[in-house]
């Protein structure tokens, strides 16, 4: 008797879970769905056709310079190579990099010391707080030290350029940035993650980008929705920062932020600007003009991050942004797909216990020799749905990681697609925590990861 009401409790779980992570599986897949099939409607109309040319039309550069920012807090691993790498590539002839550093940062300063000894277009910016603040604080700092310069110096810069301290920068986005800047507030370039031999968690960020910035944000700009920025590898027009500075009061990131990147491209469209994610190629090489570095390679490494991302943009985020105007509608879209995040963590760790019940189901029923419940058909439909949605989804992920990296790593992306399932999993849970310490009133911290700078001889140009 004991052992039936057991059976029967653990059938009913099985299948209540095994439901509601279908619906919610399904939800998301067709949401999914919905993207790709806006994506390749407006690539076989045309979208996918000749490059522009823009480098032809693109004026010489002026005397107003470009300025690359680059916030580093502990970075004596890479700023070094990272500023001789972004020297020796540019291609540009009027440009200058802003390194924002902390005075208790002192391996980091002597590092980017000694690239500034040799070559003047190297700017030290040492804040007076020590570190770390945030991304956003330091940007802060180096956006100060150039409107001191430029009042001193009777310069003005063109643009403003934001770089991460691993970046492998690509020769021509200084020009490309040159030829746009002035018909839109903000350019975007795709982000490529570099990934390390052997290392499912490095590669599946080179999954979910290849995805994200060959298929998402272009859905994104087509539709109108204002465009989120990567916190990298994006140019903003001087005038413009200079605007969101004065609204903030001086300054044109927030400090408070965990994620000053997406809410500043959401700002930015607020204020009715034009912005443009470009996906382009070099007309002489051939390679796409795109941001690459190593991201995290061990699973708490892509944790943490992870959990910055989440807590930043689905939680903190929305408490933040809040949502577009009445009748944008594909903006509200895209903000929902920003914020879904820990729902589908929600939904997919559901549908994991549901396996694992109804393994359980399936071997107690063997066991007892009682006979099982046939299933709903309700069910079976959920069940096939999902499964046809997985299955579209694994499709488009490897369509998408083989254009950016080829047939190998395409094939690669099908056990990442798991590890990536993985790390959101544990990611959730820490987001959340960290979300309630920001609700309890607990300063935001500069949460980095550990840097590696790559052998650039080994990369495309």
């Amino acid at each position: 008797m004991v052992w039936d009401q057991v059976i029967t409790a653990i059938d009913a779980l099985a299948r209540e879970t095994m439901l509601f992570a279908a619906a919610g599986l399904l939800i998301g897949g067709i949401d999914d769905v919905l993207v790709d099939l806006c994506f390749l409607g407006w690539y076989l109309h045309g979208g996918g056709g000749r490059t522009p040319r823009l480098f032809h039309a693109a004026p010489p550069p002026g005397d107003n310079p470009i300025i690359v920012f680059i916030a580093a807090w502990d970075e004596v691993a890479v700023i070094g190579a990272m500023l001789t790498a972004a020297l020796a590539r540019f291609d540009h002839a009027n440009y200058r990099i802003y390194v924002g550093l902390y005075p208790n940062d002192p391996a980091t300063i002597a590092a980017a010391r000694a690239v500034a000894s040799i070559d003047v277009r190297v700017r030290l910016v040492v804040g007076d707080t020590p570190g770390p603040t945030t991304k956003a604080g330091c940007l802060n700092t180096i956006w100060r030290a150039l409107c001191d310069d430029e009042r001193r110096q009777r310069f003005r810069a063109r643009a403003i350029v934001l770089h991460d301290a691993e970046d492998v920068v690509h020769p021509r986005e200084l020009a490309l940035f040159d030829a746009l800047i002035d018909r839109h507030a903000v350019v975007q370039l795709p982000v490529l993650p570099l990934i390390r031999a052997g290392s499912l968690v490095s590669g599946h960020y080179a999954d979910e980008f290849a995805y994200a910035h060959g298929v998402q944000q272009v859905v994104r700009h087509r539709l109108g929705a204002a465009m989120p920025l990567a916190g990298t590898g994006c140019a903003l027009r001087r005038d413009i920062v200079a605007r969101l500075a004065e609204d903030r009061g001086g300054d044109p990131f927030d400090a408070t932020s965990l994620t000053e990147d997406y809410e500043m491209g959401l700002r930015i469209g607020e204020l009715g600007q034009s912005s443009l994610f470009v996906r382009l190629r070099d007309p002489e090489d051939g390679s796409l003009i795109a941001i690459r570095a190593y991201f995290p390679e061990t699973l708490v490494a892509a944790m943490r991050q992870k959990a910055r991302w989440m807590t930043g943009i689905a939680l903190a985020g929305w408490d933040r942004t809040g949502w577009a105007r009445p009748h944008a509608l594909g903006d509200h879209w895209m903000r929902m797909r920003d914020r879904r995040a820990l729902l589908s963590v929600l939904v997919l760790a559901v549908a994991y216990a549901a396996i694992v019940l109804w393994g359980v189901s399936v071997a107690l029923h063997e066991v007892s020799g009682r006979r099982g419940a046939d299933d709903p058909r309700l069910a079976t439909w959920l069940a096939m749905a999902t499964t046809m949605l997985l299955i579209w989804r694994l499709a488009m992920r490897i369509a998408c990681t083989r254009r950016m990296y080829g047939r190998a790593e395409s094939w690669r992306s099908i056990p990442r697609f798991f590890i990536g399932n993985v790390v959101a999993l544990a990611a959730a849970p820490l987001a959340m925590i960290r979300y309630l310490r920001l609700l309890r009133g607990h300063a935001v911290a500069w949460d980095k990861t550990s840097h590696a700078f790559p052998d650039v001889a080994t990369l495309p140009a």
